[in-house]
């Protein structure tokens, strides 16, 4: 089961129903999805109908059922593996590679690629079908290249998931943007929500949403564009993206949130960076990658 609990961030005056909050400002699930996974809501401690209005600080507790993992056929796709041992495994993702099986993508994902590892990991090469899975503990857009951990078992899931979740891990990136930002280093703090003209796409906003936190510094600047390195204290959902959209200067091939001015077709956002305790260590490990070819051609020119 799927559970939310928190207090509803709307504008003081603001009234939605509850179905289009949950969908729209907290982004769990579509409007569409919502009656087919039985939502169960309470609203202040009371049972509620999905179309009752909330507003702000009302209390909300949501329960619902979950998808139904798919199932995840091995496939043989080439991997650049940073790390590995018994319990985890990290990879360099390259530009492209979708993380998970989804719409528009039913095979050749990261996650069909750690299975097919997985086969090759028991005795013989044995047989996973309605067995053992990898479980990817966080995500990168498909477009984003670089570091990710997957774990092997579900206590090692269950142990780096607690360190996301208590955002001790450490995780720095970097950008390519256009233009140069006015200060050296800076710190963008804002909420993030579901942009409602647009459901690919997430917005910046004053009173709703989740809150999201980036820290940021100039590494290099050319007359047109700048290298970034970003160190994200929250998750949110394109925050990255969002969120230097937001002061002026989107990430270069960005087709989200770019505002033009030449560059590749490709997004120049890589996760070059991961610092967090493995299963079984005491002490933090930091895993390191070079920055991508793609950002020395666009340094360069």
């Amino acid at each position: 089961m799927g559970a939310y609990k928190g207090l509803v961030g709307l504008p003081s005056a603001k009234t939605v129903r509850l179905d289009i909050y949950v969908a729209e400002y907290l982004g769990l699930m579509r409007r569409s999805q919502i009656k087919a996974r039985r939502l169960a809501a309470t609203v202040n401690g009371r049972k509620v109908k999905r179309s009752r209005p909330v507003k702000a600080g009302d209390e909300l507790c949501l329960s619902w059922e979950e998808v139904p993992p798919p199932d995840i056929i091995p496939q043989q796709i080439p991997l650049n593996i940073v790390y590995e041992d018994e319990r985890v495994i990290v990879v360099n993702k390259r530009q492209g590679l979708v993380v998970h099986p989804g719409a528009g993508n039913a095979d050749g994902t990261l996650a069909n690629a750690l299975m097919w590892r997985l086969s090759q990991r028991l005795p013989g090469g044995g047989d996973v079908a309605g067995g053992p899975r990898p479980f990817i503990v966080h995500r990168l857009d498909k477009d984003t290249s670089g570091l990710l951990i997957a774990a092997w078992d579900r206590e090692a899931l269950s142990f780096l998931a607690d360190q996301f979740k208590a955002r001790t891990v450490r995780k720095v990136y970097a950008a390519i943007v256009l233009g140069r930002p006015a200060a050296e280093n800076g710190v963008i703090s804002t909420n993030i929500v579901r942009d409602r003209n647009n459901r690919k796409r997430f917005t910046v906003s004053e009173d709703s949403g989740k809150s999201a936190l980036t820290y940021y510094k100039v590494v290099k600047s050319l007359d047109d564009r700048s290298l970034l390195r970003l160190r994200p204290k929250t998750g949110r959902t394109h925050q990255l993206r969002v969120h230097l959209r937001s002061i002026g200067h989107p990430i270069v091939g960005d087709p989200l949130y770019g505002r033009g001015g030449g560059g590749p077709t490709t997004l120049a956002l890589h996760a070059k960076s991961l610092e967090l305790v493995l299963p079984g260590a005491e002490k933090r490990t930091r895993f390191v990658t070079k920055l991508p070819a793609r950002f020395k051609e666009l340094l360069d020119g």
